[in-house]
């Protein structure tokens, strides 16, 4: 375990590094932290959705299916054999990622996890491929897991829930949340392209909270330059 964690630690620093300089213009051709493939409700196998990753020229990006990790694991899998086939490409930097439900101020949120170690066992009853209750079901205990096993957190799409942003943030903010999905496409463009006005709204809360702003292109279809 300690060399697993120490590994974590590393891959989360990097991370962080990432997110302090992510802005509108890094999704979805330099990262993208937000994607699912057939293990949760995407459509992309793994390798697929790895060699576009390398097509595109992705530097970095994590794979977040619903309450699973079989995904990742097999891109990982996969990513690792492409390096030994392919020396001296440049390949992305793939994390550790999932989607995990939680409630927050009583309504359903969606929470992403990064850089975690999959085998640490704070992190196991979320990576059932079913949506957890009880306790574990809330914010504040879904964010302490991620943290415990080396992670961090992230309040998915802030501007589509039932609940306002402007309340959310501040709330997940003071769960220890890490970050926000600030460069999000609520309404599907194509090309994709963040809305700018829930972009601008979201940016300034995570100013305000000293929060992380990531993006994503929340794919769910064929094209990871697209959701759907």
């Amino acid at each position: 375990m300690v060399v697993n964690l120490a590994r974590t630690t590393a891959s989360t620093e990097l991370l962080k590094q990432v997110f302090q300089n992510i802005d509108a213009q890094s999704c979805p051709r330099l990262f993208n932290f937000h994607m699912h493939t057939v293990y949760s409700d995407g459509r992309l196998q793994p390798s697929a959705l790895m060699e576009q990753a390398i097509a595109i020229g992705l530097k970095g990006l994590a794979i977040t299916d619903h309450h699973g990790i079989i995904g990742y694991q097999a891109s990982l899998a996969w990513l690792e054999d492409w390096k030994w086939n392919n020396p001296g490409a440049s390949t992305p930097y793939l994390w550790s990622g999932v989607e995990i439900n939680a409630n927050l101020l009583d309504i359903e949120v969606h929470i992403l996890a990064y850089a975690f170690t999959p085998e640490h066992p704070s992190i196991k009853p979320y990576l059932q491929r079913r949506p957890t209750t009880g306790q574990e079901y809330q914010a504040s205990n879904v964010i302490a897991a991620i943290h415990e096993a080396g992670g961090l957190a992230v309040l998915a799409h802030p501007a589509r829930y039932k609940r306002s942003l402007f309340d959310l943030i501040p709330a997940a903010s003071e769960k220890g949340i890490d970050g926000v999905e600030t460069f999000y496409a609520y309404n599907n463009p194509n090309p994709w392209k963040p809305s700018v006005l829930e972009s601008e709204q979201v940016q300034k809360l995570a100013d305000e909270y000293f929060l992380f702003n990531t993006c994503g292109t929340d794919t769910h279809g064929l094209s990871l330059l697209q959701r759907l």
